[in-house]
């Protein structure tokens, strides 16, 4: 009687708690890989194309990778918890808890690092455009640089993808 009454409903509110954070780490993953990809192969490419303006094109694509930023910094966090959460220790043996540690990192790298630096320099070239600068050549470093990692991130990102699905 007790069971049933008392026991029973916690136990299942804990198993619908439990599905619940594994349809939002879902969402997450769709979220944040979908978003690198549709801002960074779609909408920029597209920004570029339709803006004549290239400083402007280039400030908008800026906001827009700060965004996918700071989403994909909220949606790794998350992912490692709900992974550490559901696998203990065990977790930092499973090669899907470094792919989004990994991804988290690189995200970090370009949130805080490359994209700061390269605000920076936008900045002291006004009124210039930073392309037409002293500056120019130190930009397209940092931009190749933050190019290959949101090319990696973008690998890694499909190949999260996949292995989450495949389950």
């Amino acid at each position: 009687m007790f069971f049933r009454h008392i026991i029973a409903p916690i136990c299942a509110t804990l198993r619908i708690m439990k599905k619940l954070s594994h349809y939002l780490a879902a969402l997450a993953i769709t979220a944040w890989i979908g978003t690198l990809w549709a801002i960074g192969y779609l909408a920029v490419p597209v920004l570029f194309t339709a803006q004549p303006d290239r400083q402007l094109a280039g400030m908008l694509a800026g906001e827009m990778f700060a965004v996918v930023g700071y989403l994909g910094i909220v949606c790794g966090i998350y992912l490692l918890a709900l992974h550490l959460i559901d696998f203990g220790r065990a977790a930092l043996r499973q090669p899907l808890f470094w792919i989004i540690a990994t991804l988290l990192l690189l995200t970090l790298t370009i949130q805080c690092g490359l994209q700061p630096a390269m605000n920076d320099l936008k900045t002291q070239a006004l009124p210039l455009d930073v392309m037409h600068s002293a500056y120019a050549d130190r930009f397209k470093i940092l931009h190749r640089i933050s190019g290959t990692i949101y090319l990696i991130q973008s690998l890694l990102g499909a190949f999260l993808v996949i292995k989450t699905h495949h389950k």
